[in-house]
């Protein structure tokens, strides 16, 4: 798998533009990340969640996968309760 799996149809704008950014990141490796996650996640967050999401996006690639992979550790304000979901989400393909 190598793009989204979902259509930001039927979506209202923000949660558009967070699908689309978590595909847009500038790594492969955190597109696949973020926007695995997203695909399966972003119609059901709340609006707390798309907020940390949003907040989460301004880390940049490297310091965010190197946070998820867990090299390194990012400021509490980045790291609730979303970024554990986002952490924990299996991003292996599950056709494999």
């Amino acid at each position: 798998m190598t793009g989204t799996t979902r259509s930001s149809e039927g979506l209202e704008d923000r949660r558009k533009r967070l699908l689309f950014r978590c595909w847009h990141r500038g790594t492969r490796e955190m597109d696949l990340i973020l926007g695995r996650f997203a695909d399966a996640e972003i119609a059901s967050l709340s609006d707390a969640e798309l907020t940390e999401l949003e907040i989460l996006l301004e880390v940049n690639d490297p310091d965010l996968y190197a946070a998820i992979t867990g090299d390194k550790v990012l400021p509490a304000d980045v790291t609730g309760a979303l970024f554990a979901r986002i952490k924990a989400y299996p991003i292996a393909d599950r056709d494999v």
